[in-house]
């Protein structure tokens, strides 16, 4: 073995937190090592966030083009390949562009497994063999993994997790999904919109409880218009994978049991942090329940530690964890960074989207915050009718006395990309007079968000009220 090798910060993990965290605390003059077992940019990049991404814009331009009144479809189908294809070429350029990253900023990457010999030292067990690393700062990046639940028998060719679902080389009959939050629902809009017979279990009262309901309420009569079925309050009791079909079996909130007969079943109820391997005993590293515990500047139990991302808990969102991933790194060199998690916008990629930031409607209530609430439909505005995408809404939660907004919540095909606007006005704690008095360029979906502010003060223009 090697003599150790000495660095100010090892990142372990090179998700979007970790390379994020390495890139931050090398700009403030640091000597780097980035560890990561697998490909550079973690879960996110290379199966989960971008993927999945690359195949939704594939499926949502085959769905407008086949329900196009305007234009012929005889004989048009998708080609499978080649959706994959794009999607692993859009992966490998990512992929490539952080490891430009990672070299153009001086860090150290090495492939391997990491685990924790005490406080200051890493092992890697990777194609060289076994190294040791000392560093008096060491970021935690280490993400997560798909939850599994029992008696339910994932095989990877029958009953699958996300991973699995973004191979596939055949587009299923019918499609079972365990699980309707955002993963579950993302793939039950994919997959319906390439062809499939889709139907959500969940076993919660709704699908995607983090979102404001009036929103999700209107995602599901949208969704169940497009043929997606959900199924809520309804529990798994077992699942098995036959030769060629997924047998699940499932229980009502009336104590009814079903059994479910798919091509393909879908295990996606939600992630749970990785550790495993990481001898966090060894480093006297503490837990909360299964999650790294850290402190407001992401510091762990022991100085000098830091942990980010889903390895922690809270939010499960790349981008949460490449604010905390910088935050953590600045901290590491001497800062004092903080991140503000009422401030991080929430995206889920469904056919239509849906997009937030800050409080809904219900946590508002329960804070005892009395409030206005304004709301615009797209269906008035001029730019998503002509378009062809005018389902769905934007929601403006507004604090009553001094009028900041506290919470905006979008349901539209563009969603994810008008939750910017929003993310920054809350930033800036834009009051919902100025929001309404915003000038918006016209015709634009952002006009929707300057009416649903003027709608909260009960000044909408091109709204009519009685």
């Amino acid at each position: 073995m090697d003599t150790q090798k000495s660095f100010d910060v090892t990142v372990i993990g090179g998700g979007p937190g970790g390379y994020v965290a390495a890139i931050r605390a090398a700009q403030l003059g640091a000597k780097v090592l980035l560890v990561e077992k697998d490909r550079l940019g973690g879960t996110c990049l290379n199966r989960g966030c971008i993927p999945t991404k690359a195949m939704l814009s594939d499926a949502k331009l085959y769905d407008r083009v086949e329900h196009s009144s305007v234009l012929k479809t005889s004989g048009l189908k998708v080609d499978m390949k080649q959706l994959l294809r794009r999607k692993n070429e859009v992966v490998k350029t990512l992929v490539s562009g952080v490891e430009f990253l990672l070299k153009k900023n001086g860090i150290s990457h090495v492939q391997g497994e990491a685990k924790f010999l005490d406080r200051m030292v890493i092992e890697v067990d990777g194609p060289k063999g076994k190294e040791q690393f000392r560093s008096p700062k060491v970021i935690i990046a280490t993400g997560s993994v798909s939850a599994r639940i029992p008696n339910v028998e994932v095989d990877g060719k029958v009953i699958l997790t996300s991973t699995e679902m973004l191979d596939l080389a055949e587009i299923p009959k019918d499609l079972l999904i365990i699980g309707g939050g955002y993963i579950g629902m993302e793939f039950a809009s994919l997959f319906n919109a390439l062809g499939s017979k889709v139907t959500v279990v969940e076993m919660l009262p709704g699908i995607i409880p983090t979102e404001d309901q009036e929103i999700v309420r209107g995602l599901v009569t949208l969704l169940k218009k497009r043929g997606i079925e959900i199924d809520t309050e309804t529990r798994v009791k077992e699942a098995r994978a036959g030769k060629n079909r997924a047998q699940v079996t499932v229980v009502t909130k009336e104590g009814k049991e079903i059994l479910f007969r798919a091509e393909k079943a879908l295990v996606a109820v939600g992630r749970s942090p990785y550790t495993e391997g990481l001898q966090l005993e060894k480093a006297g590293v503490a837990l909360n329940g299964k999650f790294v515990r850290v402190n407001e500047k992401m510091e762990t139990s022991i100085p000098g530690i830091y942990a980010i991302g889903d390895v922690t808990g809270r939010q499960m969102l790349a981008h949460k964890a490449s604010a905390e991933g910088i935050a953590a790194a600045e901290n590491a060199m001497g800062g004092k960074s903080t991140v503000d998690y009422s401030r991080i916008p929430n995206c889920i990629y469904t056919f239509p989207e849906v997009a937030s930031i800050g409080l809904t409607e219900k946590q508002a209530k329960e804070k005892r915050l009395q409030v206005n609430v304004g709301r615009f439909p797209f269906q008035s505005n001029g730019r998503a009718l002509a378009s062809g995408e005018s389902d769905g809404l934007i929601k403006v939660i507004a604090e009553k006395d001094l009028g900041q907004v506290i919470g905006i919540h979008i349901l539209s095909d563009h969603a994810t990309d008008l939750i910017g606007g929003p993310a920054l006005g809350l930033a800036l704690e834009v009051t919902v007079d100025e929001l309404g008095k915003t000038v918006q360029a016209h015709p634009t979906l952002n006009e929707a968000l300057s009416e649903a502010a003027l709608d909260a003060l009960k000044e909408a223009i091109h709204l009519y009220k009685k």
